[in-house]
C-alpha cells in the first residue's frame, strides 16, 4: 500500500517516523514551503521536510493545494492512501483522491476539541484525560468518522507542551495501528455525533493569552500551563509584558487586589487572582532572556 504523507511541526515527524518503521511505503511527503524566520530571515525548513530529506524520501512543498502543476505531480505518485497530521485543510480534490482514502490524526477524544488548538484547550478548561483520534476526512473539518480514538492522562502539573509528546507518540502508535488495519480491511467507521454540550477548540490569538487576575486563581494557572510553551500566557509588570511559562498556585483569600503582585525581591513573585495568588516560577520580561523568577528577580528592582 502507498502512502502519500501530509505535515509538518515536530508533533507529524514522531507519525511520518513511525510508518517508516512499520515498512510502509512512503510515495511521497506533502509539508509547508521553506519559510523565512530569525534575525538573518534565513530560510527555514518544517521539521517533516527535515526528516524526509534525511530518509531519502520524495517532498512536495506546494504553495497552494489546488495548484495544477501540485495535483497532477500527487496524482503521479498513485498512492492508496494519504495521511494527514498536523497540516493545513486540503481541498476536496486532494483528501478525495486515493481510492483508500485520507484519514487525519487528530490531537483530541473526538467529537470534543474539534479545531486548531485542542492540546492548549483541553489544559485551560481543566481536562484530566484526553487523547488521540483518527478518521476520515470529508468537507467539514474534523467531523469525518471516526476509526480508532485512545485516551491519554492529564495531570494537574501537566503543560500544554507536555500533554503535546506524550500525545504525539501515542499517535504516532494509534496512526500505524490505524492504517494496517485499512491495509486488511478490518476496520469499523463511527460517526461522530453532534451536539451542544461540544467543547471546541479554536485557534488562540495574542488578546486571549492576557491574564485576567479577576479570575479564579485555578483558571490562571490552567491558563498559564495550556499556553506553555507556546503561545505563552502573559501579564504586564511596571508596564513591560512578562511571559509567564510555569508557576504555581495558592488557594486563600488575598489582602491585595486581583493582579496586584507580592515580591520578596529575592526568592519569590506572586500576582493575587480572585481567590488566591499565583507564584511565578520560569518567566521572560520584555527586551531580556527566558529565566526562573529568582534569577529575574536578582536583576530587578520591583
Amino acid at each position: 500500500m502507498k502512502i502519500v504523507f501530509m505535515g509538518t511541526p515536530d508533533f507529524a515527524v514522531a507519525s511520518l517516523n513511525a510508518l517508516v518503521e512499520a515498512g510502509f511505503e512512503i510515495a511521497g511527503v506533502v509539508t509547508a514551503a521553506d519559510k523565512p524566520a530569525g534575525r538573518g530571515q534565513k530560510l527555514q525548513e518544517s521539521a517533516v521536510k527535515k526528516y524526509a530529506v534525511e530518509k531519502g524520501l520524495k517532498v512536495l512543498q506546494p504553495l497552494k493545494l489546488k495548484d495544477p502543476e501540485f495535483i497532477a505531480e500527487l496524482k503521479a505518485l498513485n498512492a492508496d492512501l494519504h495521511v494527514v497530521v498536523a497540516f493545513r485543510m486540503l481541498p476536496e480534490i486532494v483528501w478525495n483522491m486515493p481510492a483508500k482514502g485520507t484519514i487525519n490524526l487528530h490531537g483530541s477524544l473526538l467529537p470534543q476539541y474539534r479545531g486548531a488548538a485542542p492540546i492548549n484547550h483541553a489544559i485551560i478548561n481543566g481536562e484530566t484525560e484526553s487523547g488521540v483520534t483518527t478518521f476520515f476526512l470529508t468537507h467539514e473539518i474534523d467531523t469525518g468518522n471516526v476509526i480508532f480514538a485512545e485516551k491519554v492522562a492529564i495531570t494537574e502539573d501537566d503543560s500544554a507542551g507536555d500533554l503535546h509528546d506524550s500525545l504525539m507518540q501515542t499517535g504516532a502508535g494509534l496512526l500505524v495501528k490505524t492504517v494496517k488495519a485499512i491495509e486488511a480491511g478490518n476496520y469499523t467507521e463511527q460517526p461522530q455525533i453532534f451536539s451542544a454540550e461540544l467543547k471546541h477548540a479554536p485557534k488562540i490569538f495574542k488578546e486571549f493569552c492576557k491574564v485576567d487576575w479577576n479570575n479564579p486563581v485555578k483558571t490562571v494557572y490552567n491558563l498559564i500551563r495550556g499556553l506553555s510553551p507556546y503561545p505563552t500566557a502573559f501579564s504586564v509588570l511596571n508596564d513591560k509584558t512578562i511571559k509567564i511559562f510555569k508557576a504555581v498556585y495558592e488557594e486563600t483569600t488575598p489582602s491585595v487586589s486581583p493582579g496586584t503582585f507580592v515580591t520578596d525581591g529575592k526568592t519569590f513573585l506572586k500576582f493575587a487572582a480572585q481567590d488566591g495568588f499565583i507564584s511565578l516560577l520560569d518567566v521572560q520580561y520584555e527586551g531580556k532572556k527566558r529565566m526562573l523568577v529568582d534569577e529575574f528577580l536578582r536583576g530587578m528592582r520591583l
